[in-house]
């Protein structure tokens, strides 16, 4: 019998991406953001369905699998919530007012409703502390899945350049399953070999043969910040008339990442939403005075380098969208260990 996946809250494609190259098949995805359509169904030749999760049923989910199949359910629902800064910002009583904090209570519905035989939750380390996750896994637990209840993941381990951990929840019908083993030496993985033989481009430019390796423009100061920025130094670095108000407040001194410069030979820090500014941690390039461009931040996250953000004859595009999709999506590489782990999986029960 054939497994075939749905993937719920699908942006752009990260998870189906390293899914698919994993070997398995994925037939759907949806999420309420339009804007990931293209991206989303031209890379991974998937339909994509333009809707809110809370308004989804399990026909209309059933609807996407072949008659035959045996079904898989993944998904990443929002983690805004849920990241460190709202949780030093609120409590959880507060964090429930946010409109997606309890959208993970809607994958457990369609879990409920759909009944996969293997399920698949990724999403950051602090939604474990969280009522809606607690609920989750007990929804896991009465319909009959094993779960080891997740475990955290530190990205380079999986080969992912970045400073980043994520959790990792699966649940099998079938019996016990647990992430595979690292498949990497954490000291080994570097920005290096991911980004060092891109064509140069000034802050403010595009490159020619590809538009996604485009660059954000810096200000006079910014430049001359940058310019005497060293890889892996800080603002400290900086000559006094360089630094920011903030820098000399007690309350700036410990951001020492912010405005800082790369090293080839290290990790990178985690790709957010907004890896193409200069100012908002340590997304300076390396070697050459300017910030990140977005096909950089792309292959930092392990999206495929010919992965497509916008139509060909696309003539213009706002870069914090593309920023945004790219950020917010699941390192490739990640889905990639999710779907041989669940592989490795059916082949030992089936």
């Amino acid at each position: 019998m054939p497994y075939e996946v749905v993937d719920l809250f699908c942006g752009v494609g990260g998870l189906t991406c390293g899914l698919r190259q994993s070997g398995l098949r994925v037939v759907a995805g949806f999420d309420n953001d339009k804007t990931c359509e293209y991206t989303y169904s031209h890379n991974n030749h998937t339909e994509f369905h333009f809707r809110n999760i809370r308004e989804v049923n399990s026909d209309e989910i059933n609807a996407c699998y072949s008659a035959n199949a045996k079904k898989i359910l993944v998904g990443c629902a929002p983690c805004q919530p849920f990241s460190a800064m709202s949780y030093k910002r609120f409590q959880d009583s507060s964090r429930e007012l946010d409109e997606k904090y309890d959208l993970l209570s809607e994958f457990g519905r369609l879990i409920k409703e759909v009944q996969p035989v293997i399920v698949s939750m990724e999403n950051v380390p602090e939604i474990r502390n969280s009522n809606v996750f607690k609920t989750f896994v007990d929804i896991l637990q009465d319909n009959g899945y094993f779960t080891d209840g997740g475990q955290v993941v530190y990205c380079p381990d999986y080969g992912i350049p970045q400073n980043r951990h994520r959790f990792v929840l699966l649940a099998s019908k079938f019996g016990e399953i647990h992430l595979m083993k690292h498949t990497h030496n954490r000291k080994e993985v570097t920005v290096r070999p991911f980004i060092e033989n891109l064509p140069p481009v000034n802050a403010g430019e595009i490159c020619s043969s590809d538009h996604l390796h485009r660059a954000a423009s810096l200000s006079d100061k910014n430049l001359k910040r940058i310019r005497a920025s060293v890889p892996g130094g800080t603002w400290k670095d900086w000559p006094e008339d360089l630094r920011c108000k903030c820098h000399r407040q007690n309350s700036g001194q410990t951001y020492t990442s912010v405005y800082g410069r790369m090293s080839w030979d290290k990790i990178g820090p985690t790709m957010t939403t907004q890896f193409f500014c200069y100012g908002t941690g340590r997304y300076g390039h390396p070697e050459q005075d300017r910030a990140l461009t977005l096909r950089e931040g792309a292959l930092l996250q392990t999206f495929p380098k010919n992965y497509e953000f916008f139509p060909p004859d696309a003539e213009n595009y706002c870069m914090r969208d593309i920023a945004r999709h790219i950020g917010n999506a699941v390192p490739v590489r990640l889905g990639e260990v999710i779907g041989k782990t669940i592989l490795e999986h059916l082949e030992k029960f089936n």
